[in-house]
């Protein structure tokens, strides 16, 4: 063996006996490119976190309850500016009451809610929708981004705290990672100035995993960042779980790059490859030694990479996804069912369990 090939050896030797590696081991192995021998150690490590024999799924709805947004992300293809009367919309109740029934007829359990930063949204608003939600459906209300609380806090002059417990109080049950990106303000000063700063982002799941609510951590990277930012995202979540351990999963994606103007900075041969994000995501399970479920993501990187992620660390196929907005507005529209997942799942020769927002099994597939 070469030098770095000796060195993430080592690396990998002590991951799988159970000692924690540091940032920049992280980095040594995202820039090794030994996919194979990092892969294969993410998925020992996969097998001794969680039931090896089983890989789940969720059936729930992304529901995008408004797109307009003043934030000007330059990654996002989703949004429309205030006053766009042509394209701007904000869902009316009745709307969202059929998605959910409809959500619910094929054997869902959750509703992904987010949406945009609309100026004219205070939390009455959302407590509003969340009771209603709650009085007519029995279905986990997994919604509002850190950055979307953060705007309601903001709109309504109250604290986050006082703005989490009133939404959590008015049946907001658990948080998605959204708006993550990459938590480093050199690279979200350059795609999302107007969004919360990393600080920001962290301190809203702080506060949220102090009130007892359960949350999920993200990445999107692939357009500004540096590998090494890469790694110190990583470092933020893993700090913020040690502390709290409110972080249930960590999901990374791909940026994609139809639509938007943050194309326009990111060379087209420098887009990750499905090798990079194979490798990222096996990196994010042996460095995030304390977060237990790691999600594959195939809405952005198709059903077959989905598939291969799970044996490089990931343990989770997330969504059926019965419906979403924002990925496929920015020119990725790849669609599966249950029965698809299911196949996918067996052709592994392992166990399909649907389970529900917080990995409580609901279904099993022998």
């Amino acid at each position: 063996m070469s030098g770095p090939e000796i060195k993430t050896h080592v690396i990998l030797e002590r991951a799988l006996h159970g000692e924690r590696i540091s940032e920049a081991e992280a980095l040594v192995l995202l820039e090794s490119r030994d996919l194979i021998s990092v892969g294969r150690a993410a998925n020992e490590l996969r097998a001794r976190k969680t039931d090896p024999g089983r890989v789940t799924f969720i059936i729930d709805r992304n529901l995008n309850y408004t797109n307009v947004c003043y934030t000007d992300c330059h990654f996002c293809a989703f949004y429309r500016r205030p006053g766009d009367r042509n394209e701007g919309y904000l869902l009316p109740k009745p709307v969202i009451f059929k998605k959910i029934e409809e959500t619910l007829a094929i054997g869902g359990t959750g509703l992904l809610m987010q949406g945009g930063h609309h100026p004219d949204l205070a939390i009455d608003y959302y407590e509003d929708l969340f009771r209603s939600i709650k009085m007519r459906y029995p279905i986990h209300l997994h919604a509002l981004s850190p950055s979307e609380v953060q705007h309601i806090a903001r709109r309504s002059k109250l604290d986050i705290p006082q703005t989490l417990t009133r939404l959590r109080d008015a049946g907001l049950d658990s948080i998605p990672g959204g708006g993550a990106e990459i938590l480093v303000d050199r690279v979200r000063d350059i795609i999302a100035p107007k969004k919360t700063t990393s600080k920001e982002w962290l301190g809203v799941m702080r506060h949220a995993h102090r009130l007892g609510m359960s949350t999920t951590a993200t990445m999107m990277y692939g357009h500004v960042e540096t590998i090494a930012e890469r790694v110190e995202h990583m470092r933020a979540i893993r700090e913020l779980q040690d502390e709290t351990r409110g972080f249930r999963a960590f999901i990374s994606w791909t940026f994609q790059s139809d639509g938007n103007r943050l194309a326009d900075k990111v060379p087209r041969d420098a887009m990750p490859t499905s090798f990079d994000y194979l490798l990222t995501q096996a990196v994010s399970r042996i460095y995030l030694d304390n977060v237990d479920h790691i999600q594959s993501s195939w809405v952005t990187q198709g059903l077959k990479i989905g598939q291969v992620a799970l044996d490089f660390g990931a343990d989770d196929l997330g969504s059926v996804m019965i419906e979403e907005n924002v990925v496929s507005a920015a020119g990725t529209t790849h669609r599966t069912s249950t029965e698809e997942l299911v196949h996918l799942i067996k052709a592994l020769g392992k166990t399909p369990v649907q389970r529900d927002t917080l990995y409580r099994e609901v279904k099993v597939w022998n």
